[in-house]
């Protein structure tokens, strides 16, 4: 299932409750790893993505191919679904690379692809401006996947071509095809059912947001179509998840079929799908509250601050056992230096305290992300979910003027803003 969000995947910064090597990473499910680049989009694999593509290469080797060709041997059967899972995968991230493509054209960055156990996601800095950009990065996915379907079959039955005129019939001639028409027969039909499953009118599938782009022309309101869209993505979530319970009790439904192990996957992407459709609706609530909203009236100005010359001992006996921050600037001459957190501190072996200093071990301003105080507090929240850390320094002219931390949003958004069930 391959679709796009709007929380974008950055490099950690300071707050991360561990060291990670400077390949794994945290992807939007869990941590990972990074794979490279393609056309400057970074690309990302989720830990979970090992466990469905070894579910697909079993489902080829000991279900597909012993059918379609009962005289291979075991290497060549298990090499073939090992290659289709990593075709199957390497479609998904055309699919997405696609959506990233398009959104760059439309004004819409796009940070990262995930891959991940449902297929992909490809994470937008920011929601769409206007419905036209929506639609264009929402109908290029499912397009791509049918196009690649339709390339893939078209080779797949080509290379076909001489095993079918020697057999009559298509069923006879599987046996004589080669590793790479099967792949591609195999290959085609998927991508083609990938497209049509992404066209279901269910947010955040693809065709949810090409649904959105049309409420939002059509009421020109993008929280009443975002609304509207969620509700919709609900619908089919409900809807898989209860065709997911009758076939783990042995109904068969149209289209999936029948079988518990099936039941339990399609209950698995409905739920997935629920969730994902009430937290897109979410995320819209909280950022058109927090729109024009700086993050000067938000901050947390009364700040305790620290010396660089100061040791991790006097840090905790005189700060962190008598104040309720977690995370204390460094300031040398007014100016911020860095900033020193309890994670900091939790690095360092009780026995050295006294002898490493603060600057020694707090995150210098070079490698931190900071805001203006006339930042939107929308801008603050997204840089917090981004960056996997609890607070951002806000600075003026190099001087700090204050901490907007995600406690402090969430206690206003809980005192302003309209709830999500409100349109």
């Amino acid at each position: 299932m391959a679709r796009y969000d709007s929380d974008a995947h950055e490099p950690p910064l300071v707050g991360r409750p561990k060291t990670q090597s400077s390949r794994t990473t945290r992807t939007p499910f869990g941590p990972g790893i990074e794979l490279g680049r393609l056309f400057g989009v970074r690309i990302f694999a989720d830990y979970s993505l090992l466990i469905i593509m070894a579910l697909v290469t079993v489902n080829i080797g000991a279900g597909v191919l012993p059918v379609w060709h009962p005289n291979w041997s075991p290497l060549l059967t298990w090499a073939v679904a090992a290659t289709a899972a990593v075709l199957f995968f390497g479609s998904i991230l055309l699919h997405e690379l696609s959506h990233a493509l398009v959104g760059r054209k439309v004004g819409i960055p796009i940070s990262g692809i995930t891959l991940f156990m449902f297929g992909g996601v490809a994470q937008m800095e920011k929601e769409p401006d206007r419905p036209r950009a929506e639609f264009l990065m929402a109908i290029v996915g499912p397009l791509t996947s049918i196009g690649i379907g339709i390339v893939a079959s078209l080779i797949g039955a080509w290379s076909a071509r001489n095993a079918v005129a020697m057999s009559g019939n298509e069923f006879d001639a599987l046996p004589r095809i080669g590793p790479v028409g099967t792949l591609m027969l195999w290959l085609g039909p998927i991508n083609i059912l990938i497209g049509l499953f992404n066209m279901v009118p269910g947010f955040p599938l693809d065709g949810g947001r090409v649904l959105r782009s049309i409420l939002w022309w059509a009421t020109g309101s993008f929280r009443k179509a975002t609304r509207w869209a969620s509700l919709a993505g609900q619908a089919v979530a409900w809807t898989l998840i209860t065709g997911g319970v009758f076939m783990a009790f042995g109904f068969y439904v149209p289209v999936f079929g029948t079988g518990v192990v099936q039941g339990l996957w399609l209950i698995l992407i409905g739920w997935f799908l629920s969730r994902a459709a009430r937290t897109s609706y979410e995320q819209v609530v909280i950022h058109q509250a927090l729109e024009n909203v700086p993050v000067s009236r938000l901050m947390l100005s009364r700040l305790d601050f620290v010396p660089p010359e100061m040791t991790v001992s006097e840090l905790i006996q005189s700060r962190l056992m008598h104040s309720d921050q977690r995370c204390f600037p460094v300031l040398s001459d007014g100016r911020l230096e860095g900033l020193v957190c309890i994670e900091d501190v939790r690095k360092v072996p009780e026995q050295r305290w006294n002898d490493t200093q603060v600057r020694e071990i707090m995150t210098p301003t070079a490698a931190l992300l900071t805001l203006e105080a006339n930042a939107e507090s929308g801008e603050a929240m997204r840089a917090l979910a981004r960056r996997d850390v609890d607070q951002i320094p806000v600075v003026e002219n190099g001087r700090l003027i204050g901490l907007v931390r995600r406690q402090d949003i969430v206690k206003w958004l809980g005192l302003h803003a309209r709830g999500p069930q409100q349109v």
